[in-house]
């Protein structure tokens, strides 16, 4: 995802034969059985992940050598533990999340496949993935899976960002510099952690704030309610059927907030003739979040999978509305921006 971000998504089939009144257990599938563990890919492709994370943080710590030298880089990686073991304990909390809920709702689901980036991107990471073959045919077993992976990163992520802010030194922003994204729970955690910022300083954000403020980051862009996100997931039990109608508005409004980016930083540059590629670059973040999304509802259906009932527990629906507000304050319109010009 541009300079930065991760994916989770879970694509399956949409078409499948609907309930023929047989005995259903919690996903709603007539006699659903869970397969066999396969874990030898996902074993790998989780143990390359743990590298380049460790790696990406050596390289938030200034910890590799200015040469190309494989022993020495091999020398610094444990270096970037500040931020790699907290991000990675997040995203496994996400993910185991998402696959012991399914479990328990007795749905089909692989182990997740991480996916690592090393060096195209300051994480390391684009995530995982899960793949479920089939559709979730009960709406309950729906939220819980869609859910429970943002709930269970959270409860990681957020005290990481506690630790790693109330860790962090505070100080003024000159010269050229990058702005992390800012959102209104992240802001009052700030508030919270640091209070009262003055202006034209901000929190300069040590290895595991960073990997605190990834957490939030992938948490929002997760609870987009578009397709088989979590976020979509979640949207679809709560709504059913006319969730995919608010996808689509959902979808474009990305577009609509990478215009809003553009009118905030590209007349400036014009005016003064400042970067205009650097005022391009800070935009451009959700354009190229549109097409993700555009290519995952090709790959695995424009519209979200049926369910078999519209019956969605209280408790349930409660949960989804958090989970909607949580995306509504993690949302960072801007989720990363160069500032000054870069020599």
């Amino acid at each position: 995802m541009d300079e930065s971000g991760l994916v989770e998504a879970r694509p399956g089939p949409q078409e499948a034969p609907l309930s023929d009144g047989q005995p259903e257990l919690s996903d709603g599938k007539p006699g659903a059985a869970v397969g066999p563990l396969r874990w030898k890919m996902n074993a790998a492709l989780f143990a390359t992940t743990v590298v380049t994370v460790f790696l990406a943080g050596a390289i938030y710590e200034g910890a590799l050598p200015n040469q190309l030298d494989a022993l020495a880089i091999l020398r610094a990686l444990p270096r970037g533990y500040t931020f790699a073991l907290p991000l990675l304990a997040i995203l496994l909390f996400h993910e185991f999340g998402h696959y012991i809920t399914a479990r328990l709702h007795g749905v089909p689901a692989s182990l997740p496949y991480f996916i690592p980036v090393p060096l195209l991107n300051p994480f390391g990471t684009m995530g995982a993935v899960i793949a479920m073959p089939e559709r979730i045919r009960s709406r309950n077993a729906l939220l819980d899976i869609g859910a429970s992976g943002p709930l269970a990163g959270l409860v990681v992520a957020i005290p990481v960002l506690w630790v790693g802010l109330a860790t962090s030194k505070l100080g003024p922003l000159e010269g050229a510099y990058a702005q992390e994204g800012q959102s209104l729970f992240y802001m009052a955690m700030k508030w919270l952690v640091l209070g009262p910022i003055r202006e034209g300083h901000d929190v300069h954000l040590n290895a595991t704030a960073f990997a605190g403020w990834v957490g939030l980051f992938v948490t929002a862009l997760n609870l987009i309610p578009i397709g088989q996100l979590d976020g979509g997931h979640i949207a679809y039990a709560l709504f059913g059927p006319a969730q995919d109608r608010i996808a689509l508005f959902v979808h474009g409004g990305l577009l609509l907030v990478c215009g809003m980016n553009l009118l905030y930083f590209l007349p400036p540059a014009l005016a003064s003739g400042g970067d205009v590629g650097q005022a391009v670059s800070n935009s451009s973040f959700y354009a190229f979040w549109f097409l993700i999304l555009a290519v995952m509802r090709r790959m695995t259906g424009v519209n979200h999978p049926p369910t078999d009932n519209a019956y969605l527990s209280p408790g349930r629906r409660a949960i989804a509305g958090l989970c909607l507000v949580l995306f509504v304050v993690l949302f960072m319109p801007t989720p990363w921006a160069m500032y000054g010009k870069i020599d």
